[in-house]
């Protein structure tokens, strides 16, 4: 998306300029979905265009050295006097903001699957290490402490996953929640996963803050979650808004 994007009429073409932050995937993409102003101020003015990489006036940014996620490149797109056809409106002019939020509700579910698998492999590897750890003479996995720990962090997990497919199945059936529902999901498992992550760094000890044992990239990557699709903040105010509408 490039929001900041103005998008000037030129026969069969539009001219752009602007830049957009923060683009996953920037400099190795093929294309772009980019949603730009060709019209006044407000949603309606908002369109989609599909933007080529090799389109002359596009370049990019520097590789942005992150926290995590560092599987991926993130760059900064920029737009200087870039021509593109009309032709290559998705929907029609001032279709954009409709499309971008249509596209909302579905990548928040996917960011919130994200943080489960990340959490839930972290998971997995906590209970393999604490087999295989001793302490005093016994494992540390025949710990109640430990285990209580453990039976947490796969509550939270299966709560998560739960509200997840819940909010999956209210988009799939355009459900006339599925906003803040998909919100919700987005938040909760967010938050879920990060912790769940976290402790499960916690109980490898000095351990997880080791490379080798792959916890402490779950820890970095799963964190940016909790921005990424809109923040947890946001999503709150999601789903306040319907609790408040609705009284």
């Amino acid at each position: 998306a490039a929001l900041s994007t103005k998008a000037v009429r030129d026969g069969d073409d539009y001219i752009l300029n602007g830049a957009k932050q923060f683009i996953s995937g920037a400099g190795a993409n093929d294309v772009y979905v980019m949603m730009v102003r060709t019209g006044t101020e407000g949603a309606r003015g908002i369109s989609a265009l599909i933007v080529p990489a090799d389109t002359p006036g596009l370049s990019v940014g520097p590789n942005e050295k992150k926290m995590g996620w560092n599987a991926q490149p993130t760059r900064q797109v920029i737009l200087e006097d870039a021509r593109v056809p009309a032709a290559n409106l998705l929907g029609a002019e001032g279709d954009g903001f409709r499309i971008a939020m249509n596209g909302l509700n579905g990548g928040r579910l996917n960011i919130a699957a994200c943080s489960m698998g990340g959490a839930q492999a972290a998971l997995d590897r906590t209970v393999e290490y604490l087999a295989q750890r001793k302490a005093f003479g016994s494992r540390l996995l025949d710990n109640t402490a430990l285990q209580f720990q453990l039976a947490d962090m796969r509550t939270s997990l299966e709560a998560a996953r739960t509200l997840l497919w819940r909010a999956a199945a209210a988009l799939d059936a355009d459900a006339p929640d599925k906003v803040e529902l998909c919100a919700m999901a987005k938040r909760f498992a967010t938050d879920a996963g990060f912790e769940v992550a976290n402790q499960a760094l916690q109980l490898h000890g000095g351990y997880g803050y080791l490379a080798e044992y792959g916890i402490e990239k779950i820890v970095r990557d799963l964190r940016v979650h909790q921005i990424l699709e809109g923040t947890n903040e946001i999503m709150r105010v999601v789903v306040a808004r319907s609790v408040v509408g609705a009284a």
